[in-house]
């Protein structure tokens, strides 16, 4: 394994850090219902991926 020959320096450290962050996740808006949802993932609203029905619909409260 290799061992680093100078310290990092705050700003260094900071800098590779700062691109570190949480990103929110990309919506698609569902093409039976227009409900926005992930992609690849069947709708929460309708039940619908790729066109068929894979899932009952949820009921809403």
């Amino acid at each position: 394994m290799g061992v680093p020959k100078k310290k990092t320096t705050r700003s260094k450290r900071r800098h590779r850090q700062a691109r570190q962050k949480l990103s929110f996740p990309s919506l698609s808006a569902c093409p039976q219902c227009k409900a926005p949802k992930l992609p690849h993932f069947v709708c929460p609203e309708c039940g619908y991926y790729k066109g068929k029905q894979v899932a009952k619909e949820v009921a809403k409260k």
